[in-house]
């Protein structure tokens, strides 16, 4: 089961303004943008590293402002579903057979879609599989910008170091 943590970055971006410049070119008038991603790593330290990783390539000097574990039961990723990550909570509704009454047990999903109508659509056709009755109660946009899945392809070296002694050798 995937572990996934919200990390949020910052850096400074240039303003493209038409006053800029025109006294002192030397200062170029800049403003900070917040950002956030969501990766599945083992650990915060795990996320730490894959969120420098990923990201360096594409934003030169940033810093990590905040990382948080992020309880999802399911991301759902279409690959031309749209660029705007939604959270969707269900309830699932149980029949306590202790007691006789209902429970409602809540989960998050995390979705891509274009409107919040098709993220709730996506939702409910993923879970129209399920054995239990469901209520999607919250459809919610986010400022996810990328999520980072875990690969294995992307394996780092964990081989023992006289292994890699040897073959260095």
């Amino acid at each position: 089961m995937p572990n996934w943590f919200l990390g949020k970055i910052r850096y400074q971006q240039p303003v493209d303004d038409a006053t800029v410049g025109t006294r002192n070119e030397e200062f170029i008038k800049q403003k900070n943008v917040t950002e956030a991603y969501l990766v599945d790593a083992v650990s915060y330290t795990d996320a730490e590293g894959r969120l420098y990783q990923e990201i360096a390539a594409n934003t030169p000097e940033f810093e990590i402002t905040n990382i948080s574990r992020m309880k999802l039961a399911d991301v759902l990723m279409i690959e031309d579903g749209g660029e705007t990550w939604f959270k969707v909570k269900a309830l699932f509704i149980l029949d306590d057979e202790k007691t006789g009454k209902q429970k409602k047990t809540p989960s998050v999903m995390l979705v891509n879609a274009e409107t919040p109508k098709q993220a709730y659509e996506r939702v409910e056709i993923s879970l129209k599989s399920s054995l239990d009755p469901f209520e999607i109660t919250d459809v919610n946009i986010t400022k996810i910008l990328d999520i980072f899945p875990y690969n294995e392809e992307e394996q780092r070296n964990l081989r023992p170091l006289a292994e890699v002694v040897s073959e260095q050798e």
